[in-house]
């Protein structure tokens, strides 16, 4: 999955995208290079080496098939992304790109989300994080987006329908942006229920507005919950217990998958969460699992681009997967403002 790494000073196959494309880095007025880079995947590699997670393993699945992914994406779609392998090519106006190893890391990431699927189904641990790229929840049926090339979170969802008995799959989706990709997937289907929070519009990619709620069968079965900008950790607790427990308990999942973005972290893109905040939305989810669908819980990395915080966010979010403890949320600087009336409150007292 390291192999992903388009370089944008490098010659791209020519099209109508790769012209569109040049025209809009053209206009900018720095540097632009790709963000969703290799050193992602490396950055918290590293930082769990140096910080293992007692009962934390890591393991390696096999690359998806054809077949595995021709049940989110089209055929049409899935030929000409296939086509592109040893390639580099802009697939994307909004600045999507493949390099020549691309293909190989896509079946990859998709693969490696399936294995966590088949683990956590089969009983061979409690639950499971898939650290993939590239991401997927942008990637539509039809076409690559948002640097996804295919939906992974979508294609375990689809492969434990298939595949592994499981009816009704809840995903919940935190990823700073909306998961438009796994929404459109999924907008008709009454067996999965997709739970998103988001920075609301027109953060990209500008859907996941309140009243897109699914259509058909589906309706009633895509929940989307947008935010400001600075909502932070009280307001995403809120948000999970009072709107996702309820429904979770309506819905009844055999399966929880976690489209797990890291961008909401407050040094990221938006949504000003904290370490505590992830940790206390993991324990809401698991929770759920545990309560509806015997713990089967399956996470799959999103977004994420400040090295820093997303390789602590995962590690916070892998603790509390392993049964560490979660801490009680306050408004943004409240702990520290206790912290420093404490510390100041002697200088005011007589008492000694």
């Amino acid at each position: 999955m390291l192999g992903h790494d388009p370089q944008v000073d490098l010659p791209f196959v020519p099209s109508r995208v790769e012209k569109r494309v040049r025209h809009i880095l053209q206009g900018l007025d720095f540097k632009w290079s790709y963000p969703e880079h290799p050193g992602r995947l490396t950055a918290i590699k590293n930082y769990l080496d140096q910080h293992p997670v007692p009962g934390v393993q890591l393991k390696s699945g096999s690359p998806a098939t054809y077949n595995q992914l021709a049940r989110v994406h089209t055929t049409s779609y899935l030929d000409h992304f296939l086509s592109l392998f040893g390639k580099s090519a802009w697939v994307d106006s909004d600045t999507t790109a493949v390099s020549p190893n691309s293909v190989n890391a896509a079946l990859a990431a998709a693969g490696n989300a399936i294995a966590a699927v088949e683990s956590v189904v089969n009983g061979d641990c409690q639950s499971a994080f898939a650290l993939v790229r590239p991401p997927g929840h942008h990637a539509e049926p039809v076409r690559a987006r948002g640097f996804c090339l295919l939906n992974n979170v979508a294609v375990a969802a689809a492969h434990a329908q298939a595949k592994l008995g499981c009816k009704r799959v809840l995903i919940v989706d935190w990823d700073a942006h909306h998961g438009n990709g796994t929404q459109d997937i999924f907008w008709a289907d009454p067996d999965v229920l997709f739970f998103d929070t988001h920075c609301a519009a027109p953060f990209y990619p500008g859907s996941g507005d309140l009243e897109e709620v699914g259509a058909g069968f589906g309706e009633g079965y895509t929940i989307n919950v947008p935010l400001p900008e600075s909502a932070g950790d009280v307001a995403f607790e809120k948000v999970y217990r009072e709107i996702l427990v309820p429904a979770a308990a309506y819905f009844k999942p055999d399966l929880i998958l976690v489209s797990a973005g890291f961008d909401p972290h407050r040094n990221d893109m938006a949504l000003n969460l904290t370490y505590d905040g992830f940790r206390v939305i993991t324990r809401i989810i698991q929770e759920i699992a545990d309560q509806h669908c015997a713990g089967r819980l399956a996470l799959v990395l999103e977004g994420g681009y400040n090295l820093s915080s997303l390789a602590q966010g995962v590690h916070a979010v892998l603790e509390v997967l392993a049964g560490g403890e979660t801490p009680k949320l306050l408004e943004a600087g409240v702990r520290e403002a206790d912290e420093a009336a404490e510390f100041h409150r002697s200088a005011f007292s007589d008492d000694e």
